[in-house]
């Protein structure tokens, strides 16, 4: 077995004197898609901020490959992990090219004040991967949320990142865009090997396309595992405090969660 490209020991981290997360240990696999699931609260978000190198540890250790994250400088760590935060909502003043080429500053040199030839080319690729090339002259604010949600997607890809972390790419769109979002990023999974790790509210979409999921609780990990191991009718129930029904799909046998209303 080789080294993971996450691992996470112990973790115990928050906002001040607010401790967050609990001891929260677990790896991931190099080319894995794993889902990020829990309650509002549990510390899904807290988790990539740790991760990025954002937050102090007050306990534990994050590696990636191997390497300390915490004793990375920011540059180091940019250049191997880029992050999809949810899109703001007032829309940064730039076109969608000057955007996306925004992710290749962790790769300039350390004199480097324009992009290079290789950076628009870079993020030319990316805004093709991503279906956006043709409106790479608009601006960002007269994007729809979903052309947004790509835009920011393609500028972390053209930081060509190794581990790409998503919080909540699917909020606010609708089911259309929920799909494009996560075909695209199952693609870039496996064509490209690109190791994903993604927060999701909607525990369906979480099942239908995640190798693995990591169900936080009230900031501890509660569970790890496949979906069909994770996304159990008394595991929801205990966590989200709410009932719900476990359907399998006819799809590869993946699972769909449905919520049981009040009194039913």
């Amino acid at each position: 077995m080789g080294r993971p490209m996450l691992e996470i020991k112990g973790l115990s981290c928050g906002y001040g004197k607010r401790i967050v997360l609990h001891g929260v240990s677990f790896q991931i696999k190099r080319g894995e898609f794993v889902g990020i699931i829990g309650p509002n609260g549990s510390g899904k978000t807290t988790l990539l901020r740790a991760i990025n190198g954002l937050l102090p540890l007050t306990k534990g250790t994050i590696f990636l490959e191997g390497r300390e994250t915490h004793q990375m400088a920011r540059r180091s760590l940019a250049q191997k992990v880029a992050v999809v935060t949810q899109s703001p909502e007032a829309a940064p003043p730039f076109s969608i090219e000057e955007f996306v080429l925004l992710g290749r500053i962790p790769h300039w040199g350390r004199f480097q004040l324009l992009e290079t030839e290789g950076d628009l080319t870079i993020a030319e690729q990316a805004m093709v991967l991503t279906g956006i090339a043709s409106l790479q002259e608009r601006r960002m604010g007269e994007l729809s949320g979903g052309e947004r949600q790509l835009a920011f997607l393609a500028r972390a890809l053209a930081q060509q990142p190794q581990l790409l972390l998503l919080d909540e790419p699917t909020a606010h769109l609708d089911i259309g865009h929920q799909v494009q979002i996560m075909d695209l990023l199952r693609r870039l999974n496996r064509e490209q090997s690109l190791t994903i790790a993604v927060v999701l509210h909607d525990l369906t979409l979480a099942g239908l396309y995640c190798d693995r999921l990591i169900l936080l609780s009230e900031g501890r990990l509660h569970r790890l595992g496949p979906p069909q191991a994770v996304l159990r009718e008394e595991v929801i129930e205990e966590v989200y405090r709410t009932a719900v029904i476990v359907v399998e799909t006819p799809l590869q046998a993946k699972t769909a969660i449905v919520p049981v209303p009040g009194g039913d």
